[in-house]
Parts: structure tokens; sequence; C-alpha cells
């Protein structure tokens, strides 16, 4: 297999930037509802991806759980590795990339701790087996193999344990100050538009591609 000799061509789908919102939030809620529709799988799983103390990048997938005042939230443990990250730097960036639909969005923008009542909210929305499994995981630390959480399940069972959300568990929002939105083209004419937040108002670009 030659890396080099793919080239997949773009195209299916038509986006007159000209004919936009003025609001990159609006676009953004059209083409996510459009994922939506299109039930591609996992339409909400979003690159995340994050800056620690020195300066070294690292990214992940994660799951947009809501959008809240324009704010994308998401979950996970704070002392993993993103969470210490977003300690020492709260700067991050997101990407969804919607294959079918030749589309992807990076959103830029600083991450903050979302209030506790939310996150145990949503914690007890979740299905049990998934809060034991936040509560056994010190996600993004060593182990001996996923036996070692399995044991951690047992024994909270076991001890009859309560099962509530543990304070180093939660929920962050990322509010956007940069948008941009690709739509492939032929040819690579793919459309690229940028929406970049300046003084509380948004200033769009069409970008060259």
């Amino acid at each position: 297999m030659e890396l080099a000799d793919l080239r997949p061509d773009f195209g299916k789908y038509t986006f007159n930037p000209q004919l936009t919102p003025e609001h990159p939030d609006q676009l953004f809620s059209i083409w996510l509802q459009k994922a939506s529709d299109a039930q591609l799988s996992e339409f909400n799983a979003m690159v995340l991806s994050t800056v620690n103390s020195q300066n070294k990048p690292s990214s992940r997938i994660v799951l947009l759980k809501s959008v809240e005042n324009n704010r994308l939230v998401f979950f996970t443990h704070y002392e993993s590795r993103k969470g210490k990250d977003l300690a020492a730097n709260p700067n991050a960036s997101l990407l969804f990339f919607w294959k079918e639909l030749e589309r992807q969005v990076r959103i830029e923008g600083l991450v903050e701790k979302i209030p506790f009542s939310q996150t145990h909210q949503y914690f007890k929305s979740r299905p049990f087996e998934s809060q034991l499994s936040a509560i056994a995981s010190p996600q993004s630390e060593p182990i001996d193999g996923i036996e070692t959480i399995t044991r951690r399940r047992d024994d909270i069972l076991k001890a009859g344990i309560p099962i509530e959300c543990p304070s180093n568990w939660g929920g962050y929002a990322l509010t956007p100050t940069y948008y941009e939105f690709w739509q492939g083209g032929r040819n690579r004419l793919h459309n690229r538009l940028s929406y970049h937040l300046n003084k509380n108002m948004w200033n769009k670009q069409q970008l060259a591609p």
C-alpha cells in the first residue's frame, strides 16, 4: 500500500460561504443537526487537543454532551492527562470530522469546569456500570491490567459504598473564540470559512483551501 497514492476527491455537497449566518454558533448548530439527521455513528465525537505546562500538545477523542449558551460541554476525570493539561493551560481546541458529509469543524477557546450541580445531574443520568467505572478508574494512571479496575469495581460493590459522583470527575465547558468550517470540494478546491471573536464581535472570513 502506497499512502502517497491515496487521493480521494470530494465535492458531493455544495457550500456557499456567502450564504452563512453572522454568528458561527448558528452555523455549527445547523451542521451538527445535519450530522444527526444523517444518522452518523457518534456524530458528537470530537478530537480534544490540549497543551500542558511544558507546551507539549496532546489529542484524544471525547464526546460532546451538550451545548449550553454556545459553550460546548464534555465530561472526564479531572486528574486525567487532559484534566491536568487544562488545569495548567485552559486553552484548547475541538475538531469534528464528518467524513460522510465531507465536513469538519475546528473550534478553539478557553475551557473551565462547569458547576458541580450540573456534573452531578449528568452523572446520575449515566448507566450504572458507567458510574461505577468512573469511580473505580484512576484515569491515565499506570495499571497492571484491566483486571485492576474490575477488582476495584467488585470491591466497591461488596463494600456497599454509595455510588455518588466523585469529586475528581466532572464537566468542562469550552467557550469558543474561533471557528473554522471546512467543506470538501473537487480538485482540492475546498471551502473554508473562519469566524474570529474580536471585542465581542465575530469577524467572518473565507480562507484559501
